[in-house]
């Protein structure tokens, strides 16, 4: 018996680079032979520039080329509206599972009428293999195109179809999950082989609980391959696309709709390289985190300026001369700058909320806010706000104070819980529109100054 599965999942923005995306269809068409299955675990099909333009048109480009035999749901994949997502769907040529996304009206399951299936079994390589899909149930709260729809508890949902995936025979059970870190409360809860995670950026392959559970990353710079030969548990094997053949046909598709997408004005020339990794965006004070939050308080006149980290997608550095599609893969997302305003109480809870632990998608120490017109002092022993000043005076909880941020925080109760609709005194231009009339004018230079002092 030989089966192997390969999984990619969160490509976001790999479509934005031709190359990156061709040597990922090509690193898959050179693994793959008739005992191989191709699977995704969400957020392959958006964000990004060209999924941004193109309302995640461009992923069909790359699933047409690679013809994925299954995929699930990630937060992301409802960026543009259940009805775009639901065409997507209909349009795309793998089976979307999903065992706990339902339409709001009904227990009906989302898109059953586009073809979505709670669950699959096929018989590869000599064994029975079953596979379902769970999306975390945060998407509501954390992306508001996904409103309209039901996320219920992906564990009940887990534990309902694995009981039936196993009395149809399956041999092996795989959980395509876009949970992040519940993907250990799945491993606990669930008598499943192989958890194939997502939702995380960062890379995972690690036994819990007698299950593998692996997780390749964001932005398609990893795919792996999952092999049953046999033996009392599954092998991985890391492939770095980077060292892939290209896809020359999915290359050329994406050249065409990046020229097609008008997005090459440049808007100012960058000396000194500014990095958005996760290291950067995740761990305090950061040069894109400051410009981002820098043009959010320009652009409204707002006391202080607020990004979280979270929103700031990863990439290749800002160098040289940037255009406008440099800066939409920075925040690729069709989210405004609004203004809220808040009491000095409610705005140091804000401020305590940038070190939340808590989030779903979130790793023990990251930092999530990136901050414009205040200087803080956290305390990493204590995990505690030593201060907040603002023009050297320091915060007081019975003023009233101005925050200019993306409108996505106030819908979301998972990060920064404090914002809310009613905070809302302004709405402004959309967030990339912001950072490109800031760069028209101020340039691209900015600098760690000790805003945020993590001691």
């Amino acid at each position: 018996m030989t089966l192997r599965l390969l999984h990619y999942s969160d490509i976001e923005n790999a479509y934005d680079d031709p190359d990156r995306i061709s040597r990922l269809a090509g690193c898959i068409d050179a693994q793959r032979d008739r005992r191989t299955l191709v699977v995704g675990t969400g957020d392959n099909t958006a964000p990004g520039v060209l999924s941004l333009v193109t309302e995640g048109e461009q992923a069909l480009d790359f699933f047409d080329a690679i013809a994925p035999d299954f995929g699930t749901f990630g937060n992301h994949d409802f960026d543009y509206g259940t009805d775009r997502t639901r065409e997507l769907v209909r349009r795309s040529s793998q089976t979307w599972l999903t065992a706990n996304v339902r339409e709001e009206a009904g227990n009906e399951r989302f898109a059953a009428d586009a073809g979505t299936a709670p669950y699959a079994i096929r018989d590869v390589g000599g064994s029975r293999i079953g596979m379902f899909g769970v999306t975390t149930p945060e998407t509501a709260s954390i992306n508001p195109n996904a409103s309209d729809l039901t996320f219920t508890d992906p564990l009940a949902a887990a534990e309902r179809t694995v009981s039936r995936l196993r009395e149809e025979g399956a041999d092996i059970v795989v959980a395509l999950s876009h949970l992040g870190r519940g993907d250990e409360a799945l491993a606990n809860a669930v008598d499943v082989d192989v958890i194939l995670g997502g939702h995380v950026h960062s890379e995972r392959i690690e036994q819990r609980n007698g299950t593998l559970v692996t997780r390749p990353g964001v932005n398609g710079h990893v795919l792996l391959e999952v092999t049953f030969d046999g033996g009392p548990e599954p092998d991985v094997a890391r492939h770095r696309v980077a060292d892939a053949p290209r896809n020359e046909e999915v290359a050329e598709l994406m050249h065409e709709r990046k020229a097609r997408a008008g997005l090459d004005s440049v808007v100012a020339t960058v000396a000194d390289p500014i990095e958005r990794t996760q290291s950067t965006t995740f761990r305090g004070e950061s040069r894109i985190g400051n410009f981002v939050a820098d043009a959010y308080r320009w652009a409204t006149d707002a006391t202080v300026g607020l990004q979280n980290s979270g929103g700031i997608r990863e990439g290749d550095p800002l160098s040289g001369d940037v255009t406008v599609g440099d800066l939409v893969s920075v925040l690729p997302f069709q989210e405004r700058v609004v203004v809220a305003e808040l009491t000095g109480a409610e705005l140091l809870d804000v401020f305590r909320q940038a070190h939340d632990p808590t989030i779903g998608f979130a790793e023990h120490d990251w930092w999530h806010g990136h901050m414009s017109g205040v200087e803080l002092v956290w305390n990493r022993a204590e995990s505690a706000l030593e201060s907040a000043t603002i023009d050297g005076t320091e915060v007081r909880d019975d003023r009233t104070y101005s925050l200019a941020t993306s409108e996505y925080l106030l819908h979301s109760d998972r990060e920064f819980p404090t914002l809310d609709a009613s905070h809302r005194v302004k709405t402004g231009d959309l967030q990339y529109e912001v950072l490109a009339d800031y760069a028209r004018r101020f340039g691209i230079d900015p600098r760690v100054e000790g805003r945020i002092a993590r001691r």
